[in-house]
């Protein structure tokens, strides 16, 4: 586990999935994403720095070879605390040498070379675009795999965020992450990299049985969804897509009563504007997205929860 400094207290940081446009609902394709939504990052990232908030981009391959997209997060970038970093969607990143498949998707799943071969395209198409290396990674879809780490220490990355705790995606042929917790720990050759885990808690009366009890509701029709509206167990992530406000300010009283120092927000870039995310479809949605921002930040604030950038946490980790 990761000793944070006494002096660094209870921290947290946002992670902005920032990528391409595509239909959710639809087999997975290499062609026919759009990138309409960066226009909408320079407000949302106004939002953020009137409360101190520093954000950290995690770029995928559409958008660090777009110039609009480019032009913008460099503008954004020039705060001096935001940060830009990896994220690795294997389906629209070159070279393609493997068929387009759900299994396909997570990148971890790949062969080694071929892994490696889209990560080098796309640190290299970052550095080029702004003009510093990636040293933050995020596999798409969480997809990391039994390579990623080795792949990422032997190209100089200090910081991984690919496990979303307390997540399952085995049933289509991704990770399990049932038994991660919150905890930011090191891993990979040498311990050289920092896990991030996103931030998931359970909350409610039975919240202590945990993954165990989650995993038997699982098994019963509609039992998680019945046992969420009686209040009995929920499984909170630090995000506002498809996350309640009211579940979302418990998680957190949750999480630092569980003594997490570093809370992992994130949400994905084309939630800024409507109809690109089932998150966001309209006008409402949006409005709700930004006042769920609003409300837990104040949150964080009345806690002394203060934000940490991405090179203020990899000092802290030491």
């Amino acid at each position: 586990m990761v000793a944070w400094p006494d002096d660094f207290g209870t921290r947290f940081t946002v992670f902005v999935d920032t990528e391409e446009e595509f239909d959710w609902s639809a087999p997975l394709a290499r062609a026919g994403h759009t990138l309409a939504s960066v226009t909408a990052l320079p407000g949302a990232h106004r939002r953020f720095a009137d409360h101190g908030v520093p954000l950290t981009y995690m770029v995928d391959y559409p958008i660090a070879t777009d110039s609009r997209a480019v032009d913008i997060l460099r503008g954004l970038l020039a705060d001096g605390v935001s940060a830009v970093g990896t994220q690795l969607h294997a389906w629209v990143n070159p070279p393609f040498d493997e068929p387009l498949t759900p299994a396909n998707s997570y990148a971890g799943n790949l062969p080694e070379a071929t892994e490696g071969a889209k990560l080098d395209t796309l640190t290299h198409a970052i550095e080029a675009a702004f003009g510093r290396r990636p040293v933050a990674y995020r596999a798409g879809r969480y997809g990391i795999g039994p390579a990623t780490l080795r792949l990422l220490a032997a190209r100089g990355y200090r910081l991984d965020s690919s496990m979303r705790a307390r997540y399952r995606y085995s049933a289509d042929g991704g990770p399990d992450f049932g038994a991660i917790g919150n905890a930011a720990f090191r891993c990979g050759p040498d311990k050289a990299i920092v896990e991030l885990p996103l931030t998931t808690v359970f909350t409610g009366g039975l919240r202590r049985g945990g993954a165990r009890l989650y995993d038997v509701l699982g098994k019963i029709p509609k039992g998680r969804g019945l046992a969420a509206r009686l209040r009995l167990v929920s499984r909170v992530a630090l995000t506002p897509e498809d996350m309640p406000l009211a579940d979302a300010l418990e998680a957190i009283a949750v999480a630092v009563g569980e003594g997490v120092r570093v809370l992992n927000f994130a949400f994905h870039s084309p939630s800024l504007a409507p109809g690109h995310t089932p998150y966001v479809r309209d006008a409402a949605d949006l409005a709700r997205f930004h006042g769920w921002w609003q409300a837990v930040l104040a949150e964080l604030d009345r806690r002394g929860i203060r934000p940490a950038s991405l090179d203020a946490l990899i000092a802290a980790a030491g």
